[in-house]
């Protein structure tokens, strides 16, 4: 009897996947159109298409009676997370992790950067045909905090290295040592904060960190500190954000916001001293490489009944 697995790319685009009739696998290739390609019922191992809303995401997953694994393409599984409690005990939730490192560490840099050394204002510059010289900040004897020091967290530090930062602090979830140094849990935060000259968010939304950057926290930072977001929209409080960015007190450079997508007319698009991308930490030529591999890698274990990789939870235990 075949197991479905439902793709959001075509199965013949993925090297090294299993061979379909060795390990009696059927590949459905579904990447949130409005038509199933089979009965979700039949899917055993369901990737959930990438850059789809959360609604398209959960939609067949009431139905996937069957389901063993889900597979996230993203980091963050807030997306998914609320619907994996309803389905039967023993289903894995795996994220992406190692996929988003290298582009979204990358982008956290590039925001750093371009916010620091003032490239908005000369591309506003260049377009009103406008020499804005002058000296401006450099990341060179800066301090870093990093909040959230996971993969992408330390793939941040990864590429801060050769820029001569004064130094770089880690916060995550609860203290551990690495090779580079301590990693401080969240309650350390207070007395982190007022040092750093650059805090890099990089932790996922879970409901410890949503809201995590209030007023206190920014409050806490220090007089032209630029604060730069490449997690989730929601881990930081646009209200409180506002204030201090109109206040001209600190800076921001921003992937992700809240709400999201930032809608025509919200006061954060023209708030000074803000930079926005539209969330494309994740989306760049470096994430389809990875992701099929990571597809390839874990359908191989599961075929084989090999443990899986990035496992977040197991329902039922």
């Amino acid at each position: 009897m075949s197991t479905d697995v439902w793709l959001p790319f075509e199965a013949h685009e993925i090297d090294g996947l299993p061979d379909a009739g060795e390990a009696a696998f059927t590949y459905r290739f579904w990447d949130g159109g409005p038509e199933f390609p089979a009965d979700p019922a039949d899917c055993a191992f369901y990737v959930v298409p990438y850059m789809k809303d959360s609604e398209t995401a959960v939609r067949p997953l009431s139905a996937m009676t069957s389901v063993r694994v889900v597979q996230t393409l993203t980091a963050g599984i807030d997306h998914v997370q609320p619907c994996i409690a309803s389905l039967a005990p023993g289903v894995r939730l795996c994220n992406a992790r190692g996929v988003h490192d290298a582009s979204t560490a990358e982008l956290a840099l590039t925001l750093t950067l371009a916010s620091l050394r003032g490239i908005p204002r000369f591309v506003e510059g260049q377009r009103q045909e406008e020499w804005h010289s002058g000296f401006y900040p450099a990341l060179a004897d800066k301090s870093v905090l990093i909040v959230g020091y996971g993969a992408i967290g330390s793939a941040v530090e990864d590429r801060l290295a050769p820029f001569e930062c004064a130094r770089v602090a880690r916060v995550a979830r609860s203290a551990r040592a690495t090779e580079r140094g301590p990693v401080h849990p969240l309650a350390d935060l207070p007395e982190l904060l007022p040092d750093a000259d650059v805090v890099i968010l990089s932790t996922p939304l879970t409901e410890t960190t949503r809201g995590l950057v209030g007023a206190d926290f920014l409050a806490r930072m220090k007089d032209g500190a630029l604060l730069v977001n490449v997690s989730r929209g929601p881990v930081v409080d646009t209200k409180a954000l506002l204030a201090e960015l109109e206040s001209g007190r600190i800076t921001a450079a921003l992937d992700v916001t809240d709400p999201e997508p930032l809608p025509a007319g919200h006061p954060l698009w023209h708030a000074p001293g803000v930079l926005v991308s539209p969330h494309v930490g994740g989306s760049s030529s470096a994430y389809l490489p990875r992701a099929k591999r990571l597809l390839a890698a874990q359908l191989t274990r599961f075929a084989a009944g090999q443990p899986l990789d990035n496992i977040v939870l197991t329902t039922g235990s």
